[in-house]
């Protein structure tokens, strides 16, 4: 995910901006059996694709906070959580 957001830091040259790249990445990083069986039509196909995407989006934009040391050893040592 770092990769792709620093690819989407050159999008001045390269038109991939997180967006572009959540779109062609989003089905290969968040693959959906659903989508894959026969009882997926096209336009709910389509649907489950954009979500995807936008989730891909919302990490490429997001991926120094969600993959910081700091909150992955707060997740690690279970600070925070009310119980």
């Amino acid at each position: 995910m770092r990769h792709l957001a620093r690819l989407a830091d050159y999008c001045s040259i390269t038109n991939m901006h997180t967006k572009n790249l959540a779109i062609v990445w989003a089905p290969n990083l968040l693959r959906s059996k659903q989508i894959e069986s026969a009882c997926f039509s096209g336009t709910a196909a389509f649907m489950e694709v954009r979500i995807q995407s936008v989730v891909v989006e919302f990490i490429l934009n997001h991926v120094d906070v969600l993959f910081s040391s700091k909150l992955s050893s707060v997740i690690r040592d279970g600070a925070g959580l009310c119980l």
